[in-house]
């Protein structure tokens, strides 16, 4: 079980494959963690590349169920979680790299995207996390009864108020995205590959509007995860986006 630690902060990740590298970040919002990708998402994204990737995936800080931990930085959420996954890159030694994520992963991609350009070759939010105008409290309060409690449990100098204001500035109401700009897409040249999904954590109309201001975007087919036999179809398009934007060397 390798560690990447750095300061207070403690990750937990696993690596398989070999090739040019790939990272995954699991869904599940704030209780993300290596189980999700190999048996609770949507496909085992370690089993469908492994055999062409070098696949790294990781814990998320602080998630319940994981082995990740760090400080609750209540100003900057988005950003210290960027900060441990590119800070994991930088432990591994790798400069570029292309990135797969569920759910919550979407974010962090925009986010990653936003701060190291030049290092995310290629992107496929999967699922995206997004605000949504008909639940526009829906993540704050999921996390708030799914991660919270358990959280200050583990950690008592973390506060109900640190929580509070952790997820406030997390989830805002921005009539996009968590990380980035409409602005920011619509200028943004990553190629990016688009799994849509429709429940109130995965708004539909916010991840289309990505797929129709970014530049370099694609969208996969929809529904893709039901029925099952869906899904096939989809890690093929996400298997043939990845190969037509990997670099020859990392």
């Amino acid at each position: 079980m390798p560690f990447y630690e750095r300061g207070k902060v403690r990750i937990h990740y696993e690596e398989a494959g070999s090739g040019f590298p790939l990272l995954l970040i699991p869904g599940g919002g704030l209780n993300s963690t290596i189980p999700f990708v190999k048996e609770k998402g949507p496909f085992n994204a370690i089993e469908e590349f492994k055999g062409e990737y070098h696949c790294i995936v990781a814990d998320l800080r602080n998630a319940n169920g994981g082995q990740s931990s760090g400080p609750l930085e209540t100003e900057r959420p988005w950003d210290a979680y960027t900060d441990d996954h590119l800070g994991l890159m930088d432990h591994l030694g790798i400069k570029r790299f292309m990135v797969l994520g569920y759910c919550i992963g979407a974010p962090y991609i925009w986010n990653l995207i936003k701060r190291a350009p030049d290092r995310v070759v290629a992107a496929v939010p999967a699922q995206p996390v997004g605000w949504n105008k008909a639940h526009p409290t829906y993540m704050y309060d999921l996390s708030m009864k799914s991660w919270a409690p358990e959280l200050m449990k583990r950690q008592p100098a973390i506060t109900s108020d640190m929580i509070h204001r952790f997820l406030t500035r997390m989830f805002p109401n921005p009539d996009f995205l968590f990380t980035v700009t409409r602005d920011f897409v619509s200028k943004c040249q990553t190629p990016v590959l688009v799994l849509l999904d429709d429940t109130p954590g995965h708004p539909y109309d916010v991840a289309l509007e990505t797929v129709m201001l970014a530049p370099k975007s694609e969208v996969g087919i929809f529904p893709w995860k039901e029925p099952k036999e869906r899904v096939p179809i989809a890690v093929r398009q996400v298997r043939s986006f990845l190969r037509a934007h990997r670099p020859a060397t990392a």
